[in-house]
């Protein structure tokens, strides 16, 4: 595995971590006002998952993962980011970081 990985893929986990714990916290809110979250939560840690095996097993299609990972990242920020619940801002901010690291280590 390159070296260049390294920091990216410590964001990815942390990201998968954050939609996690938001997905798990939504489901214990109103879940039809935070479906939109819910389902973002999990379509961006199942995204970082890929994109870390794809990593971690130089995938000749780390660079397009990577780049489609980070376009998951942000609409799930976008989504977090509209609900004042504290998972749902830690969340938001995980996956900013993370898009601008996908994108960064893609370019």
């Amino acid at each position: 595995m390159n070296s260049k990985y390294e920091e990216v893929l410590r964001v990815l986990e942390d990201c998968v971590k954050a939609c996690n714990n938001c997905f798990d916290a939504c489901l214990k809110e109103d879940v039809k006002m935070m479906a939109d979250c819910i389902l973002l939560d999990r379509e961006c840690a199942e995204s970082c998952t890929y994109t870390i095996q794809a990593i971690t097993r130089n995938s000749p299609f780390t660079v397009q993962i990577l780049k489609l990972c980070a376009n998951i990242c942000e609409k799930c920020a976008e989504e977090c980011g509209k609900h004042d619940h504290d998972h749902c801002q830690k969340c938001a901010v995980a996956c900013r970081k993370c898009t601008e690291a996908c994108r960064k280590v893609a370019a």
